[in-house]
């Protein structure tokens, strides 16, 4: 008899058992669930924190962060090549690749491109600016201005400018050889003409012109016999 009930006993404790065990596994999912839900909070709040000092910050902030790291870098590389007694333009120079070296042409060849004629004053400006570039000043000379007249070189609203200058005979030449080189370009240059006058007029606006133009390119070798039927009236 007592057997039997220890019989009995021994499955019903493992059944007990097994369950005990499939509680405390879930239990501990349900925990690890509970710390991973927490994380993710804590994560997605610090994300929002960090895309609002990101939306607070100007437009150009990356470019300014970069440049500024940029800038300590090249500080940092300038005092390593001063304590080691090197020029920072020759390091830097022996460390640049004939691949960067020929790209970095080709982008200061296309730093000025010449846009044409937008308006007077544009034109102008590009004018001046191509004359400024070509003037080399003389140090010495203005040195010795400088000794000659002081603070008269200088003139205020109350300095009387007219005549009192005379320039030397270096300066007269390079403006008389400059403008014959303008001359001599402005001689060459033949404006274009949107109209030729001995042209046929088969167009009653200028957009009209332009449809006619390409439709004469792409179709005008079929229609050529058609065309002159129709100026003879002879077509059928």
């Amino acid at each position: 008899g007592s057997s039997g009930s220890e019989d009995e006993a021994g499955p019903g404790a493992a059944a007990a058992a097994a369950a005990a065990q499939k509680r405390e596994e879930r239990l501990r999912k349900f925990r690890e669930l509970h710390l991973k839900r927490n994380e993710a909070r804590k994560l997605n709040h610090l994300e929002v924190v960090e895309e609002d000092k990101r939306l607070k910050l100007p437009a150009n902030w990356e470019a300014k962060k970069a440049r500024l790291e940029w800038e300590l870098k090249v500080e940092e590389k300038k005092k390593e090549c001063a304590a080691r007694g090197e020029d920072y333009e020759r390091v830097k120079l022996l460390e640049i690749s004939a691949e960067d070296a020929e790209r970095w042409e080709r982008k200061k060849k296309r730093k000025n491109p010449d846009l044409g004629f937008s308006d007077y004053a544009a034109a102008q400006l590009r004018q001046y600016q191509r004359l400024t570039r070509q003037i080399k000043p003389d140090l010495e000379q203005y040195e010795r201005l400088k000794e000659q007249y002081g603070e008269a070189l200088y003139p205020t609203s109350n300095s009387l400018l007219h005549g009192t200058h005379v320039p030397s005979k270096e300066g007269v030449d390079r403006m008389v050889a400059d403008l014959e080189k303008q001359i001599e370009k402005r001689e060459k240059y033949s404006r274009r003409r949107p109209y030729n006058d001995d042209a046929d007029i088969d167009y009653i606006n200028e957009r009209n012109a332009k449809f006619n133009k390409k439709a004469e390119r792409f179709y005008g070798k079929y229609t050529a016999e058609i065309k002159q039927n129709l100026e003879r009236g002879t077509a059928v």
